[in-house]
């Protein structure tokens, strides 16, 4: 979990998820998960202003070019988020996923989930706090046509 006393891990995961997703103040970006207001708030004190949550947001047309989920739970927490911000993102968006990297089976889990919605997992990074992933969806508009 994000914890408020732990500031230099919070923002060591916060700058990976940037840095993994190439965010940047222009792109539109959705957070979900049991800490993703922790990162809303923090992304939000860095200057990112296009920052939402599900609950923000009224309709799901694919406008957000970046998805962050913080939820260090269960594989089934993370995996159920993706759900809910999957119909907010872009065709070629970018997700990065802060999980419990103690649990070897979890990363595979969420592996899965992913690839289910059209992502590729790109890199995998190792915080204080857990493992972030970051995935790439590429073209999942012509597999959503030809399908």
């Amino acid at each position: 979990m994000l914890q408020p006393h732990s500031g230099s891990d919070q923002e060591q995961v916060v700058d990976t998820m940037v840095e993994l997703t190439r965010l940047s103040t222009l792109h539109r970006a959705i957070v979900a998960g049991g800490d993703g207001m922790q990162l809303y708030l923090a992304l939000r004190r860095r200057g990112f202003l296009r920052i939402a949550t599900p609950a923000t947001c009224r309709v799901g047309r694919g406008q957000h070019a970046v998805g962050l989920i913080a939820d260090r739970n269960s594989p089934a927490c993370v995996e159920a988020e993706l759900g809910r911000i999957s119909p907010f993102l872009s065709t070629n968006a970018a997700v990065a996923v802060l999980i419990n990297s103690r649990e070897g089976s979890s990363s595979l889990k969420i592996r899965a989930a992913l690839q289910a919605i059209g992502f590729r997992i790109e890199a995998g990074v190792r915080c204080q706090q857990g493992l972030v992933l970051s995935a790439y969806r590429h073209g999942f508009g012509q597999m959503e046509k030809a399908a």
